[in-house]
This record gives C-alpha cells, sequence and structure tokens, in this order.
C-alpha cells in the first residue's frame, strides 16, 4: 500500500512540477534574470506550493503519528549552521547556473534532454564529495578520502 501511495504522490508531484513549467530550465532561469526576459510565474508556483504546504501541515502534524509510520520524522534541530547555510547556498548556486532542481530535473528525465542527464550526474557526484568531506570532517582531517 505504501509502494502505491508513493508511487500517486510522486505522479501528481512530477506533473504539478511539468504544469508549472518547472521542468524546463529556460522558465526557471528568466525568473532569475531581473535584468532581461524576467518570468515571475516561478514564485506563483512557490507560492502556491508554500500555501498548499502549510494547510497540509496544520491538518497532518497535530495527529499523534502518520497514518503510514510510526512516528513523524522531523528535523531534530532547528540550528542555523554553516553545513545548512552552506548547502543552501550551492543549491541556489547550483539552481541559478543550471535552471534544474532535483525536484523539476526528475520528472524531465523523460524530456530525454542531455542536460538533464549531465546535470543529474552532476549532483550525484556533489551527493558523494559532500558525503566524503562530511565524513572526513567529522573523523578528523588526518582520515583520507574513501
Amino acid at each position: 500500500m505504501r509502494i502505491v501511495l508513493a508511487y500517486l504522490i510522486g505522479v501528481i508531484f512530477g506533473t504539478g512540477i511539468v504544469m508549472g513549467g518547472m521542468a524546463n530550465p529556460a522558465k526557471v532561469l528568466n525568473f532569475f534574470d531581473f535584468a532581461g526576459s524576467w518570468d515571475p510565474s516561478l514564485l506563483l508556483v512557490m507560492a502556491g506550493a508554500l500555501g498548499v504546504t502549510l494547510v497540509g501541515y496544520g491538518i497532518v502534524l497535530p495527529r499523534p503519528r502518520p497514518l503510514l509510520a510510526p512516528a513523524f520524522s522531523l528535523p531534530a534541530t532547528t540550528a542555523i549552521d554553516l553545513r545548512l547555510v552552506g548547502g543552501s547556498a550551492l543549491f541556489g548556486i547550483g539552481w541559478g547556473l543550471a535552471g534544474f532542481c532535483p525536484g523539476g530535473a526528475l520528472p524531465a528525465l523523460g524530456l530525454f534532454e542531455p542536460a538533464v542527464y549531465l546535470f543529474l550526474a552532476a549532483m550525484m557526484a556533489g551527493m558523494v564529495l559532500a558525503r566524503a568531506l562530511s565524513d572526513r570532517l567529522s573523523h578528523g582531517a588526518a582520515r583520507p578520502f574513501g
């Protein structure tokens, strides 16, 4: 049952991403082009997503637990640290340069554009490097990568 629901949620999310134009990197890049062909539609998509999320959290979080899990998986900390700020900055820089974020790139796989595959490969490489760096920093600088 969980697999079926996850699939349906993914289809709904992907459909929304495609319908909102977020699978098109030019639409995203035009949002960041304030001096040229600025397109505010990304702001509207984000505001809509935020509104749905706020309503959803208001309905779901007062419950004692999720329907299909023993407990909610919420962040254990609310601290704003270097890791959070640095990761957010890297995400924003990558999004601004490529025009894709992971949520927009996955539904765009069906477009068979080479840029999507290049973006996802770079994203996965970045995840591997970030994990290796995090492991190295948490276990001391003397430990080599790998």
